[in-house]
């Protein structure tokens, strides 16, 4: 059995209280539960997904409930209130945030936030909620078909034991083949290509994470309020640039969520991984600069090659032993369309922290529930959100 440490600590599953982290003496996860909002970014295309159907469930069966169960939201006028209406039928302290609705949008444009939605901005726009309503907060996508409830509760427990950010990792291996692709593929030879010629701690810190793009993580509302999120695909990234921060090697743990089975890009075009790898590449590399490392543009996707090309002979090793399918091929086409991805990160449009922000929770719960029209009602859920606040 695997009881490897990284740089961070590690938290495996062994068995035991770990399958049922609520009743771990030493990680009162319970008690923290109700100091605890949980965030679920998704779009329209989740309406009634088995996926995300799932989630929700998992969640209603949670005992405690949490303080709050924050969904950002992004559809298009016509979706949004089907989606609303799905969503609210869950026994769930849920609060829906359109999150491109005409009044948000109008809100970031006075604000000067340049425009561009995603992934990133949605669950910045939650932060904001959650981190008022809050002392913890726990985020995850919405398109694991294996999601459990525990998953919450080992997201919290680090918390519980005196550190301030944790992230989720597991093992993505379905239809008897290696997924995970972007993450073995384009981010860990990239860091590792990096490391191999600079030494700044921040290369560290990113290698410890054995699934650093996983979208699952956890932290104080503190340091959640500290985090600069990009717009897009390159949340996770970004998070971990702020993370080692605020929260650096000895405040960081990672937590076994087991085996993910997840819904499935393409790899080629925009909305594909090919496109995905363009994000990550711009924030992972802005991370790195700004944190001490100089890359030498001119070899770096040379190099990123070679690294990549040792990965793939111990990824076919690795599925051979395990009796899995294996494409070389297939791989290394991949690591040739991420390769071009690698270059000098463009413009900073990066959101602000919310420390910083140029408006307060109540000002989003207003600009994404415009279905609202009792101010007592939004001013009580950004106190404790419960069943008995909802529409």
């Amino acid at each position: 059995m695997e009881y490897v440490q990284e740089r961070i600590a590690t938290l495996h599953e062994f068995g035991g209280s770990a399958r049922d982290p609520a009743r771990n003496d030493v990680a009162d996860t319970t008690a923290a539960m109700a100091e605890t909002a949980v965030v679920v970014p998704m779009t329209d295309r989740e309406h009634e997904s088995p996926a995300a159907e799932r989630v929700l469930e998992e969640l209603e069966s949670l005992t405690p409930a949490p303080a709050a169960v924050i969904v950002p939201v992004r559809a298009d006028a016509d979706s949004i209130g089907p989606v609303r209406e799905w969503l609210e039928s869950f026994s769930l302290p849920i609060q829906v945030l359109w999150c491109n609705s005409p009044a948000m949008e109008s809100r970031l444009a006075a604000a000067g936030v340049p425009p561009g939605a995603g992934k990133g901005r949605d669950v910045w726009l939650a932060l904001g909620p959650a981190t008022t309503a809050a002392e913890f907060v726990v985020v995850h996508d919405a398109d694991a078909r294996s999601y459990d409830a525990s998953h919450v509760h080992r997201l919290l427990a680090p918390l519980t034991m005196g550190f301030s950010f944790s992230k989720g990792y597991y093992a993505r291996i379905e239809d008897e083949q290696l997924y995970g692709r972007l993450f073995r593929l384009f981010y860990t030879p990239l860091v590792r290509t990096l490391a191999d010629e600079h030494d700044e701690d921040i290369l560290a810190y990113l290698d410890s994470f054995r699934y650093a793009l996983a979208g699952e993580f956890a932290a104080r509302s503190d340091l959640a309020r500290q985090l600069r999120a990009p717009r897009a695909w390159g949340l996770e990234v970004g998070t971990l640039g702020d993370a080692f921060d605020a929260a650096g090697f000895d405040g960081t743990a990672q937590v076994d969520l087991g085996r993910h089975e997840h819904d499935h890009r393409g790899v080629s075009g925009e909305t594909g991984l090919e496109g995905m790898s363009r994000e990550v590449a711009s924030e992972l590399l802005r991370v790195v600069e700004e944190r001490g490392v100089d890359p030498d543009y001119e070899t770096l996707q040379e190099r990123f090659l070679a690294t990549g090309e040792r990965l793939v002979g111990q990824y076919r090793a690795d599925a051979a032993f395990n009796g899995l399918a294996y494409d070389p091929a297939s791989e290394r086409d991949q690591l040739a369309r991420y390769a071009e991805s690698i270059t000098s990160p463009g413009p900073d449009r990066r959101l602000p922290r919310w420390v910083d922000a140029p408006f307060d929770a109540t000002e989003v719960l207003k600009a994404t529930q415009p279905w609202r029209t009792d101010q007592r009602s939004e001013r009580r859920q950004l106190g404790r959100v419960d069943g008995s606040a909802q529409d």
